[in-house]
C-alpha cells in the first residue's frame, strides 16, 4: 500500500509540473537535449551491449544454479521471435527498438514480480486481495439465487462475478483513475519502446480491459490508424485478458498472482510481436502524447455508473453462457466421433484432446514445461486455439482439483495432473523455484506457461 501511494503522489505531482511548467523546462533543457541528440548513437548501442552482456551474465549464473532447464525456454522464446521475423509482412523493415524493449520489459516485470521477495510478495497480496473483493459477490448470488446458489457453480457463482467487476470498472472510469493509469502506462511503453501512442494506450488498456472495450479509448482516432497500428490494437487485444474475465478465471481455482503477472507482461510482449510481423510503414498521424484525449465516461454519477456497468455485464454473461454449451457440445460430439473411428483402428482412446496434445506438445515443450507434463499442457492449448479459453480453463480447473485432492499422478500410465513444487527457496534475496515448477497462467488468446 506504501508503494502504490508513493507512485500516486509521484505521478500526481508529475502531472502538476508538466502541466504548469513542462514547456518552459522542456526550452530550458534544450542543451542537455542537443547534447543527447549527438551523442544518443553511441550511447545507444553502449546500453545494448551492457545490456546483452548482463542478460548473459544473468543466463551463466541462474542456469549453474539451476540447472539447464531454464535455457529451454530461453531458445523457445528465441525461436518464437525467429518464425515473428521469418514471416513478417515486411522482412528486414522490424524495429529493433521496439522488439528488444518489449522484450526487455516483459524479463523486466518477470524478475520484479517472479525472483525477488518484495515483488511476489506484493503479487501474492494483490491475487489475495481480488480474491477477497471477489468474493464479495456472494452476497448478491445468494439473496438473488438462495443459499444453494453453489449447487450450480459456474452459472450461480462464477457469471456474477462478471457483473459485479463490470460494474466496478464502470465506476473506476466515471471517477477518472482507469483512464489516468492506462495513460500512464502506455506512455512508458511508448517512451521506451518507441510506439505510437495510441497503440500504446490500448496495449495499456488491455491489462485492465477486454479486446472490445480496449480500443474505445482511443475511439476518435481509429480512422486514423495505419494498417500496421490496426494490427498492433487487435494484437494487444487477443493478448490481454479483461478484469471481469480475469475474476472468472480465478473462481476457477487458477491462482490469482499467476493471472495478474501474465496479463501485466503480456502488454509489452503484444507490442513487440505486433510490430515486428507486420513493422510500420506509414507516418502516424497521431504522434504527440498530447494529443490523446481520453473520455472518462458518459454517466453523470456514481449510481448510474454502476447501473451502467452491470448492464453492460449482461451481453458478456449471456455470450459466454451459449458459446460455452455450444463448444463442449460440439468437443464432445467430435470425441465421440473421433473414438468411433479410432475404434476401427484399434485405437478407441482417439479423441480431440489427443491429437492436440501432438500436435501442440513440441510448443509447450519450447515454453519451457517438463517433458511429462508437456501433454496436459498441449492439450490445454489445442482446447484454447480451437475451441474456446473458457473451455480451456474449465479442463485446467479440473487438473487443479485433481492436484489439490492428492490423488495417484498416473492412472493406467496417463498424467493426471500438472506437477508444481510445493516449495520455494529464498537465495541471497531472491525468490528460485526448483526444477519443474510449472506456472500456468493465462493471456486471452493463448494460455502461457511459464517455467519461474
Amino acid at each position: 500500500m506504501l508503494v502504490i501511494f508513493l507512485l500516486t503522489v509521484f505521478f500526481l505531482v508529475w502531472d502538476w509540473l508538466m502541466e504548469r511548467y513542462g514547456d518552459r523546462m522542456w526550452e530550458e533543457l534544450y542543451p542537455i537535449r542537443d547534447l543527447l541528440s549527438r551523442c544518443w548513437f553511441r550511447m545507444r548501442w553502449i546500453m545494448y551491449a551492457l545490456l546483452l552482456a548482463a542478460v548473459v551474465c544473468w543466463l551463466a549464473l541462474d542456469t549453474a544454479r539451476q540447472g539447464t532447464r531454464q535455457l529451454v525456454s530461453f531458445f523457445g522464446l528465441l525461436l518464437l521471435i525467429f518464425l515473428m521475423m521469418l514471416f513478417s509482412k515486411h522482412p528486414f523493415r522490424w524495429s529493433w527498438r521496439t522488439l528488444l524493449w518489449g522484450i526487455g520489459l516483459q524479463f523486466i516485470f518477470g524478475l520484479l514480480i517472479l525472483r525477488t521477495t518484495f515483488g511476489l510478495g506484493g503479487l501474492q497480496w494483490l491475487g489475495k486481495q481480488a480474491e477477497i473483493f471477489m468474493s464479495y459477490t456472494n452476497s448478491g448470488s445468494e439473496f438473488v439465487f438462495g443459499a444453494s446458489y453453489t449447487d450450480h457453480f459456474f452459472v450461480f457463482k462464477v457469471m456474477p462475478i462478471l457483473v459485479f467487476l463490470s460494474a466496478v470498472i464502470s465506476i473506476l472510469y466515471y471517477t477518472g483513475f482507469m483512464p489516468w493509469l492506462i495513460c500512464k502506462i502506455g506512455f512508458i511503453m511508448q517512451v521506451t519502446m518507441g510506439t505510437s501512442p495510441t497503440e500504446s494506450m490500448t496495449a495499456a488498456g488491455n491489462i485492465f480491459l477486454g479486446q472490445t472495450e480496449a480500443p474505445l479509448l482511443i475511439a476518435p482516432y481509429i480512422a486514423e490508424l495505419t494498417r500496421s497500428e490496426i494490427h498492433a490494437v487487435m494484437t494487444g487485444g487477443l493478448a490481454g485478458i479483461s478484469g471481469t474475465i480475469l475474476g472468472a478465471y480465478i473462481s476457477f481455482g487458477v491462482e490469482a498472482t499467476h493471472l495478474l503477472a501474465a496479463s501485466v507482461m503480456s502488454a509489452p510482449a503484444s507490442l513487440a510481436i505486433a510490430k515486428t510481423f507486420w513493422p510500420e510503414m506509414e507516418t502516424s498521424r497521431v504522434t504527440a502524447r498530447q494529443d490523446l484525449k481520453m473520455d472518462a465516461g458518459a454517466c453523470t454519477n456514481v449510481l448510474e455508473a454502476v447501473s451502467h456497468g452491470a448492464s453492460c455485464a449482461v451481453s458478456l454473461v449471456a455470450n459466454v453462457v451459449v458459446n460455452l454449451i455450444a463448444f463442449l457440445a460440439l468437443l464432445a460430439f467430435f470425441d465421440a466421433t473421433l473414438s468411433w473411428l479410432g475404434g476401427m483402428l484399434d485405437c478407441p482412446q482417439l479423441s480431440f484432446s489427443l491429437i492436440c496434445s501432438y500436435v501442440f506438445m513440441p510448443l509447450s515443450f519450447m515454453m519451457g514445461v517438463s517433458w511429462e507434463d508437456s501433454f496436459l499442457v498441449a492439450e490445454l492449448i489445442g482446447k484454447k486455439t480451437f475451441l474456446n479459453e473458457f473451455v480451456a480453463y474449465q479442463r485446467l480447473s479440473e487438473l487443479i482439483k485433481r492436484r489439490k485432492a492428492g490423488g495417484p499422478e498416473y492412472v493406467n500410465n496417463l498424467k493426471q495432473f500438472i506437477s508444481v513444487s510445493p516449495t520455494h527457496h529464498i537465495v541471497q534475496g531472491n525468490l528460485y523455484f526448483p526444477r519443474g515448477a510449472i506456472c500456468c497462467t493465462s493471456n486471452r488468446n493463448a494460455i502461457v506457461y511459464s517455467h519461474k
